[in-house]
């Protein structure tokens, strides 16, 4: 193997040792951790009681394991049930650290993070409000009487005006024309768009 060889696989090698390791972030993010099905809580309990005894509150925020209210009836008696939304899944909230990594990927029961070769990949913040696991306040620059044109949802890429704008809740009236009348809807901020 001549010494042109010898110095690229050298190069790859290191290139690998690069993409594996993993990058520090400078602020908080959610990440998506894989458990063995059924082990979820207890996944979440051993974290918490980890990031406790060594003192990690800093860089460990939140340990979530989304959970969906709904009814079900058996033997015609209805009754209210938590189900998991994501069943093998936890959500952290955490800085990406060596030592947070570390210690997320050896607690019991977990089998790594989501992204490629165990590379945790943080969730945007429209998955974060999507999933439900935490809100996330959207900015938004229209006002009353701005035209905009809905980017998602079942009236997408219809034109409308905005009547309404509630902070608050994260919502804008916006009155949109269908089937030749002006009708009011209601939609969040990420599903408008300003023109």
């Amino acid at each position: 193997m001549s010494e042109e060889e010898k110095s690229v696989n050298k190069e790859l090698r290191e290139d690998d040792k690069v993409f594996i390791k993993q990058e520090k972030t400078d602020k908080p993010y959610w990440y998506v951790v894989y458990t063995y099905s059924g082990y979820e809580n207890k996944v979440m309990d051993n974290l918490k009681k980890t990031v406790e005894n060594h003192s990690l509150q800093d860089v460990i925020l939140d340990i979530k394991v989304p959970m969906e209210e709904t009814i079900e009836t058996k033997n015609g008696k209805k009754r209210h049930v938590s189900k998991k939304m994501f069943p093998g899944y936890v959500m952290v909230k955490m800085f990406l650290t060596d030592d947070s990594w570390y210690v997320v990927r050896n607690t019991r029961g977990v089998t790594g993070f989501v992204g490629p070769s165990s590379k945790p990949i943080p969730l945007t913040d429209a998955e974060v409000r999507t999933m439900g696991i935490e809100n996330v306040r959207v900015s938004i620059d229209v006002e009353v009487g701005d035209n905009v044109i809905v980017v998602s949802g079942p009236l997408e890429s219809f034109v409308g005006v905005v009547e309404e704008v509630n902070m608050e809740r994260q919502k804008v009236k916006v009155l949109v024309s269908m089937f030749g009348r002006d009708t009011s809807v209601e939609l969040d901020f990420v599903q408008i768009k300003r023109i």
